[in-house]
């Protein structure tokens, strides 16, 4: 184990040590290489504009996905391919899409430019052509203030597919694929400043890390440290990342369930679940940017405990599993025994999450989710819930439901749901468990709403459910 991080930048080899090693990407890149393409903004993963794509080793040379740069950390680029917006140009010739952007007058001030052309470059490393939904949806996480979108979707829409050198084309995989596999082998470890960086390789050397430094904290997407950095001085001693731990990567749909493992990246998730759980399909479009989804993991929207985590309250009904791992042995629990309270975890100084078991909606289950925010992509949930039903005839035979928002953790509605039933499925029914669920609940007033307000969403949420599902029953 070495004190210096290696990748490659632009195709170019890199080694950090000292205390860049702790530096973002955005600011690494900006002021220690002078690549100033990539812009920095709003430093939370918002806006985009520092979006940079991030190249590992695939079955086919390397997998290139777009990342915010301002909320990751050069230590995670360890055994990575960095390409900015200064790489997408070869041999002097634009790349389609910034030719397109010419041409379609998609940019002003170009503040946000480099952001829209890093990303809509990794939209065309595959040569489907893509289709305006497709384009909105891979352009969610970037904002742009005062050239309209307009232009910008024109300028996507008219790239030619078969025009587009990838950048397995640009940059060769072979002789960078070869070093970054026998880098990825070994564990990689950093101190500078009294602070420690430790990649593992093994489940054995995570958990002794562990109990050897209590209060390290696990860094896999960073999507919540990289703002805690840049907003509130977060600066951890010990920094531990589960990322070269082969056996964490499991993706598995067994025919009741799914098996993620704690380096499963939300976009990976994602792209199983349009036709098993189309419910929470619809909800993974909305609360994150392909940019956070690429780099966050489901393990970390569980760790980090907020309330309002848009993944939890389906969790909650499905009866959802975490498998657990430390240095005395292994262990299993069900979600709703995981959060003690507010930020607070059943997890054990040397424990670390390794995975996640999913159970599958069976035929006979009707499942809705509901997001409620201030605006419908990328925003911060007011309120959350989801709806387990199993019906006969007209009748409800059972029902699961959790809301979030609510309360300092995510809170099953056990009264509501032993009220509901073997009752009617109607509106007067349904109006009376919303009235119900208020006497569950303990919501707070913050910027996002009231604790009145909070109230009110949940119990109105049980007249829409009637409402929803009396017409996908009529239907």
């Amino acid at each position: 184990m070495g004190d210096a991080i290696f990748f490659y930048l632009n195709g170019q080899p890199v080694n950090v040590a000292g205390s860049d090693v702790f530096e973002t990407v955005a600011n690494f890149v900006r002021y220690r290489v002078g690549a100033t393409g990539t812009k920095l903004v709003c430093e939370e993963g918002d806006c985009g504009a520092c979006s940079i794509l991030v190249g590992r080793p695939g079955a086919k040379g390397l997998d290139y996905k777009a990342i915010n740069s301002c909320i990751q950390f050069v230590y995670q680029m360890a055994g990575a391919h960095v390409v900015t917006v200064e790489g997408l140009r070869r041999d002097s010739d634009l790349h389609p899409v910034q030719e397109a952007m010419v041409r379609c007058h998609g940019a002003q001030c170009g503040f946000c430019t480099p952001g829209f052309v890093v990303t809509m470059c990794g939209m065309f490393e595959s040569d489907v052509k893509p289709e305006e939904r497709d384009v909105r949806d891979a352009l969610t996480g970037n904002l742009c203030r005062c050239t309209g979108y307009e232009p910008i979707l024109k300028a996507a829409l008219s790239v030619d597919p078969s025009s587009v050198r990838t950048l397995n084309d640009l940059y060769p995989p072979q002789a960078m694929s070869s070093d970054l596999v026998e880098y990825s082998k070994k564990s990689v470890r950093a101190d500078a400043s009294g602070r420690t960086f430790f990649a593992p390789t093994t489940i054995a050397e995570a958990t002794t890390f562990r109990k050897e430094n209590p209060g390290s904290v696990i860094v896999q997407g960073a999507t919540d440290v990289g703002v805690w950095h840049n907003k509130r001085g977060f600066r951890p001693d010990a920094i531990l990342s589960l990322s070269r731990i082969a056996e964490l990567g499991h993706l598995v749909v067994e025919r009741d369930q799914i098996r993620v493992g704690a380096n499963v990246t939300l976009s990976s998730i994602q792209s199983i679940l349009r036709d098993r759980v189309p419910e929470l399909y619809d909800i993974f479009l909305l609360f994150g940017a392909p940019q956070i989804k690429n780099a966050a993991t489901l393990a970390g929207n569980i760790a980090n405990a907020s309330p309002i985590a848009d993944t939890l309250p389906f969790l909650y009904v499905m009866d959802g599993q975490i498998e657990l791992a430390s240095t005395r042995g292994v262990r299993s629990l069900p979600i709703h025994s995981f959060y003690l309270g507010y930020k607070k975890l059943d997890l054990q100084p040397d424990e670390i999450i390794t995975g996640v078991v999913i159970p599958l909606p069976k035929a006979a289950d009707v499942i809705r989710l509901y997001k409620v925010s201030k605006r419908k992509n990328l925003d911060i949930s007011t309120v959350t819930a989801a709806f387990r039903f199993e019906f006969s005839r007209d009748r409800i035979q059972t029902v699961k439901i959790a809301v979030g928002g609510v309360g300092p953790t995510v809170v099953r509605l056990t009264e509501v749901e032993a009220f509901l039933r073997g009752k009617e499925f109607d509106l007067e029914t349904l109006r009376t468990a919303g009235e119900m669920a208020r006497g569950q609940i303990a919501p707070i007033s913050d910027v996002r709403g009231s604790a009145e307000f909070r109230s009110q969403l949940i119990e109105n949420l049980f007249s829409k459910i009637y409402y929803d599902l009396r017409e996908a029953r009529v239907a």
